[in-house]
């Protein structure tokens, strides 16, 4: 593979993170900086060129910039997007409010709900009809698409959202509604739900199709500035973009379907969590990932993230399942909670301590920046707790005033509870680690598992500092914090793979199946995967195509995944989808039964290149390695509280080093704390392995 050099960027809530890897010179600079909310590409652009003039190289030497963003996710859950109209068909105007019938909470009289993007004021249908097999039983209303769009228009609508029923298996209706539209307002922002979401399940269908609206004038906004910034930059390199699956991707797709980014950052963030599993030989990983804003906690098995076909945004109840916004994108299934450096702290009508899920973000930010933030924070509750130096946070760019967090902490929360600042600030740290702690347990149990038998990889800024006490609480005996750990999500970026998924909705029982179409649906689905990766700067000799179908016996309301062969031109394909689909189905419940029909739903097909090989040699050339040693202060653990604890520099320790806990290590993007009661080795990659030991407590 051809040696590049390369920039990793995530824009987080609260930092923005880069990674520029040096491929020539096996060479790894990093780099974090304040996101600027009103205008993220600034904060890129600014960090872009000083980690460029860090490395020693200019602008027109980048091979190409990867990125990733929260824009997407922010905007969902905030409602923060466009005005849309949806446009659908005759009967079906309240599929967004209606949904399905299953409830999250089935006792609950007064079930909360998510609410639909669109007002029911500005969903219009239409009349036509195609029915599930593909006919066409009533021709669509031409003049009818005309008026509801210029009614839609009339109303202020900045983006129109098209979901036919049944437009899964036949789409030319819904192509046609968007080629009228088009035709008359050729500059509106127009979705239709076969590009976005081709499958089955129209409340699903639907609400992928309207979220992808909702996005979609602010992302091609943001991504057309960003590329005009950088290009004025010198960048003569690809922007491409990372998507929710994990798979690096073309700056066109961010531009037509940005739904698939709603979770690119966090992707990275698993991305990396494998990558470190793998480099450690640890194979059922904990991928943690704790930022200014967010807490993503992913499993690892066998070095690979899970992945999932929907993801929900927006949750109104945290951790319950089914109680968000349902999109069909290919997603790295993980979990996601408000809680991060930045979440803010308060006293509850009851007097009682809470933690998140809002944020301070980068603006204000916490207390401790001296930015204007005046409430309380985690990273402020750090600070205190002795954890962060407010000499050395972000490298000794940024200086902290624990003053101003004392102040604040007495005033706002010690005072009123009748507190000393000490116990609110413990009491902040513990609440934030015992969240996401029920988050990872929580998302752990709904796949059976235990989580004892894990390993917790921490990335993110504020990953290491709370790895400890979350690793604690979920009695994990070994958490592994990686070198330059706080920019991992950038770092992910430029380990992953060009990559991306197919899919197709074909309902069919196996006596029926036609095995012709089955073919021409795969062969279909890989050029076009073919061509998006070779896109996106892949080899098309190199790209690697995994085929899959989901199944189920006729009746049953869900499927289960089944793998196929590469080749399956030569086989009888009824047959082998039986034998594979029993066998699937056994598997996971125990029995199969021979006697009730089989069906197939859904085909679908991975493609991805070549893994990028990257040494990691965090050369880092702005970094004073220095001693190890950086003396000693007071810092806060529940087992002694205030005790002399050691302070190490991370770049002054070499492979084979051995700690005893406490310990506090700092390095620029990141601090990792460990307590009394662990060791710290640092391994010939140095990461450090940190070990619990649940027996002893040194004094």
């Amino acid at each position: 593979m051809q040696k590049r050099i390369r920039v990793g960027v995530d824009v987080g809530g609260t930092f923005t993170d880069f990674v520029l890897v040096d491929e020539h010179r096996d060479m790894i600079f990093t780099g974090k900086q304040l996101t600027t909310p009103t205008d993220p590409g600034k904060a890129i652009c600014e960090g872009v060129s000083r980690i460029v003039s860090e490395a020693g190289i200019e602008m027109s030497q980048l091979d190409g910039i990867v990125h990733g963003t929260t824009l997407v996710t922010n905007a969902v859950i905030e409602r923060l997007g466009a005005k849309v109209g949806l446009i659908t068909t005759s009967g079906f105007r309240d599929v967004l409010e209606v949904g399905h019938e299953m409830r999250y909470d089935l006792y609950d009289l007064f079930l909360e709900k998510p609410e639909p993007l669109v007002p029911r004021n500005l969903r219009l249908t239409v009349n036509e009809r195609i029915a599930s097999t593909g006919e066409i039983l009533s021709e669509l209303d031409e003049a009818g698409v005309n008026t509801a769009c210029n009614e839609l228009i009339s109303k202020g609508v900045d983006t129109i959202a098209v979901c036919l029923i049944n437009a899964y298996v036949n789409p030319q209706h819904e192509e046609r509604v968007r080629d009228l539209i088009l035709a008359d307002y050729p500059d509106l922002p127009v979705t239709i739900s076969t590009v976005v979401a081709p499958e089955i399940r129209e409340y699903e269908r639907t609400c992928t199709a309207v979220a992808n609206a909702y996005v979609l004038p602010l992302m091609r906004r943001y991504i057309n500035d960003l590329q005009s910034k950088l290009t004025g930059l010198g960048l003569e390199g690809p922007l491409n973009v990372m998507l929710s699956g994990g798979g690096i991707a073309a700056l066109r797709i961010a531009q037509e379907a940005p739904i698939q980014m709603i979770e690119s950052g966090p992707a990275a963030g698993a991305i990396s969590g494998a990558y470190y599993g793998r480099l450690t030989d640890t194979q059922s990983v904990i991928a943690f990932d704790m930022g200014g804003t967010t807490a993503k906690m992913c499993l690892i098995e066998d070095f690979n993230p899970e992945h999932a076909n929907t993801f929900e945004a927006g949750r109104v109840r945290r951790f319950r399942k089914g109680s968000g916004v349902p999109l069909k994108v290919p997603v790295i299934d993980l979990i996601e909670i408000g809680a991060g450096g930045g979440s803010i702290s308060r006293l509850d009508a009851m007097g009682l301590l809470k933690v998140g899920p809002d944020s301070a973000a980068s603006e204000p930010g916490p207390v401790c920046y001296g930015l204007g933030g005046e409430n309380p924070t985690v990273t402020d509750a750090d600070l205190l707790l002795g954890y962060l130096s407010p000499e050395y946070f972000l490298g000794g760019e940024m200086s902290l005033d624990v003053g101003m967090v004392r102040n604040a902490i007495e005033a706002k929360l010690a005072t009123p509870s009748g507190m000393t600042a000490t116990d609110i600030a413990a009491g902040i740290h513990a609440i934030v680690n015992n969240n996401m702690a029920a988050a990872t347990r929580a998302h752990i149990a709904e796949k059976g598992r235990d989580p004892r038998r894990y390993t917790l990889v921490a990335t993110g800024g504020a990953g290491p500092v709370h790895a400890y006490g979350v690793a604690k609480q979920l009695k994990l005996n070994r958490f592994i914090c990686p070198l330059g750990a706080g920019v991992s999500s950038a770092l992910g970026f430029l380990i992953a793979a060009p990559a991306t998924e197919g899919v197709h909705s074909y309902v069919s029982t196996l006596e029926q199946l036609d095995a012709e179409k089955v073919l021409k649906i795969f062969n279909d689905m890989s050029a076009s995967a073919s061509n998006s990766l070779v896109e996106a700067g892949g080899d098309v000799n190199t790209i690697n195509i995994k085929h899959r179908v989901e199944m189920r016996y006729r009746g049953q309301g869900f499927e289960i995944s089944v793998d196929l062969p590469d080749d399956l031109a030569e086989v009888d394909l009824p047959e082998l989808l039986k034998t594979e689909f029993l066998k699937r189905y056994a598997e996971l419940f125990g029995r199969s039964i021979s006697d009730v029909a089989i069906e197939t739903v859904t085909w679908r097909i991975s493609a991805s290149g070549p893994t990028p090989n990257i040494q990691l040699n965090f050369e880092g050339q702005q970094i004073d390695r220095g001693a190890a040693s950086k003396g000693e202060r007071q810092v806060f653990f529940p087992e002694t509280g205030y005790a002399t604890c050691k302070i190490y520099n991370r770049y002054g320790l070499a492979a084979g080093t051995i700690i005893s806990g406490p310990a506090v290590i700092e390095e620029r993007e990141s601090t990792v704390v460990a307590g009394p009661d662990t060791t710290i080795s640092v391994d010939d990659h140095l990461n450090l392995i940190i070990d619990i030991h649940y027996d002893q407590v040194k004094d």
